[in-house]
């Protein structure tokens, strides 16, 4: 089978590496990445983890906002026009109206309907009719998530001053790690109404007159944006641009047609995550049937109620988050900051070894079942070849069985169980040498 750029393209490479799951991706398309988080996994940097909300200690579970049925609460409102006010400054606004007077059914409109797309490019210097000049130029770009000592500058007092993190355990190198350079190509998807919407890892970033204040870490995905990481400087701490950030990511997932926003895991016992419960209608993915659920009162009260929560064994409907989850980063040890902590698990250790195929993990085939999954034709890639490798080609893929814990053949199948024996033929396992290891 031949590697080289056309064989290659069709695979997303992934590297088995332990337990609850984790992975490493070397290169990942954007469509094979968004079915993984709609199988509870996310990424930091190239570390891919599924959690096993069953056996940790705060059990992660996998959000999504629908951004065409969001509606901005009063506080949320609030805080968009007081940065737009801070943007624009007291004078503009009165000059503006009578420099460019609205029409009559116009200012009605805008005084009656918050329009969030509309009210989040306001205050964008492209968008603000000149003159007058607004007391500050506010820009938004979205631009690769490539590093550049700019950035690093606002990450650097994000982590220290907002975060509380030693400078000693702030580097370059771990920004670069987990922020910059993901596995995900980069590409393009044309909507229904053929325009196209940018695919891939990006930095969209935020600037006033020409310094930058915030950048938001995003992986756009066929069916979503989704969060990774938002950090913004101290000096506009007191204009909430975390609440601003994430709702600029829900206005962008509704203008592109995105559709879905995902804000990365939630944990329920955990007060610093329940800020995202504040952006409806979310939905919560089960993690034995992978399907949408919404995040009410309903499914609340089973949060409160127990330490792991499967809302199909419950009985709870599906709402209107299109129920399929089958047709959203994860530092181990090495952790240099706390950017990750929110989904970092504690139980890695004590999951070392554990045999994926006979544990409790939710959603992960048996071993019984795995024995009758095809993985003959699964693709590997070593650094002893250029080439592709169908598995059953290895000398020692008939000598092994599934259930020899720790053989090759039962690493490769717990990888499949993890990701799904329906994606075996979009996985390439990828065993090249990595850098640094």
């Amino acid at each position: 089978m031949q590697a080289p750029d056309g064989a290659a393209q069709r695979y997303s490479f992934l590297f088995p590496i332990g337990y609850s799951y984790y992975a490493i991706a070397t290169s990942l398309t954007p469509a094979f990445y968004q079915k993984l988080v709609d199988r509870c996994w996310r990424r930091s940097g190239t570390l891919l983890y599924r959690p096993n909300q069953k056996q940790s200690c705060c059990p992660h579970y996998t959000l999504r906002l629908d951004s065409a049925q969001f509606k901005p609460t009063k506080d949320q409102r609030q805080a968009v026009n007081r940065f737009n006010r801070h943007i624009v400054g007291d004078s503009y606004p009165r000059e503006a109206a009578r420099l460019h007077p609205r029409s009559r059914v116009e200012a009605r409109r805008r005084h009656n309907v918050f329009d969030l797309v509309e009210r989040i490019h306001e205050p964008e210097a492209e968008a603000l009719p000149s003159p007058p000049s607004p007391d500050h130029v506010f820009t938004v770009t979205l631009e690769p998530d490539t590093f550049t000592e700019e950035k690093y500058a606002v990450f650097e007092n994000y982590q220290r001053v907002v975060h509380g993190e030693p400078p000693g355990k702030i580097s370059r190198s771990g920004f670069r790690r987990f922020l910059c350079n993901s596995p995900l190509r980069r590409g393009s998807v044309a909507g229904p109404d053929g325009t196209r919407r940018p695919l891939g890892s990006f930095h969209q970033c935020y600037r006033i007159d020409g310094e930058l204040v915030a950048v938001g870490v995003l992986d756009l995905l066929p069916d979503c944006v989704s969060a990774v990481y938002f950090l913004y400087h101290e000096s506009i701490h007191w204009l909430n641009p975390g609440k601003l950030g994430a709702l600029r990511e829900i206005a962008l997932a509704r203008e592109a047609g995105y559709r879905w926003w995902y804000p990365g895991y939630y944990v329920h016992n955990c007060a610093k995550m329940r800020y995202k419960i504040e952006y409806k209608p979310q939905y919560v993915l089960d993690p034995e049937d992978l399907r949408w659920y919404l995040l009410d009162k309903e499914a609340l009260a089973l949060f409160d109620s127990g330490h792991y929560v499967c809302f199909s064994a419950h009985g709870k409907g599906l709402g209107n988050g299109d129920g399929q989850g089958m047709e959203e980063g994860v530092p181990i040890k090495d952790a240099s900051s706390s950017f990750a902590k929110e989904d970092s698990n504690s139980d890695s250790d004590s999951e070392e070894n554990t045999f994926l195929l006979t544990s409790s993990m939710p959603g992960i085939p048996s071993l019984e079942q795995m024995r009758h999954v095809d993985m003959d034709r699964l693709v590997l890639r070593s650094d002893f070849s250029d080439n592709l490798i169908a598995a059953s080609h290895l000398v020692i893929w008939e000598t092994e069985d599934v259930a020899q814990f720790g053989s090759l053949k039962s690493r490769v199948a717990e990888l499949v169980a993890a990701v799904g024996p329906d994606l075996v033929g979009e996985v390439c396992v990828d065993f090249r040498k990595r850098a640094g290891g």
